[in-house]
């Protein structure tokens, strides 16, 4: 469940598809409240850290949008997808550890099972954050189309 310690006032949790613009929207907002105010929490990166940690690959490399994560990112979802069947919590948990700010913007929410996480966590302190932009913004920001680019959608369901 919730981590031990102040429980936060604000939980927003971001959703849409690549290169949206979902990053661009939580550091604008916390950015305007202040760093001390406002955290941006981020699935992605506990996912990529162990997911380094356990297949000996450089964790930096894979926090950029370079050639090497783009050569494990489907094992890496599929990876990911493994752990979160096993544990729906795993890298939810993970990112709250230690947030001491009373808001919080989750930056990449992409599963059901991380708003049903933070949901039963955080209760009416969460709400949700679409964020839209047209396939033409997304390609001007380097989004391209790959068919089979994901893999199917595991039981915990996938915004995209």
């Amino acid at each position: 469940m919730a981590p031990q310690g102040g429980a936060p006032r604000l939980v927003l949790l971001f959703s849409g598809k690549r290169k949206s613009g979902k990053d661009f929207v939580t550091e604008a907002l916390q950015s305007r409240l202040g760093a001390d105010i406002c955290a941006i929490l981020r699935l992605s990166g506990p996912l990529k850290e162990q997911y380094a940690q356990e297949h000996s690959l450089d964790f930096q490399r894979l926090l950029d949008a370079s050639t090497y994560k783009e050569a494990y990112r489907r094992d890496m979802i599929r990876w990911g997808e493994e752990k979160r069947r096993a544990d729906p919590g795993f890298f939810c948990r993970k990112i709250v550890e230690g947030v001491s700010q009373p808001i919080w913007l989750v930056s990449d929410t992409r599963r059901v099972s991380d708003i049903q996480w933070f949901r039963e966590a955080y209760g009416a302190a969460m709400q949700t954050v679409r964020v839209f932009a047209s396939e033409q913004s997304r390609q001007q920001r380097g989004w391209v189309f790959t068919p089979g680019k994901r893999p199917p959608a595991s039981s915990g369901g996938h915004l995209e």
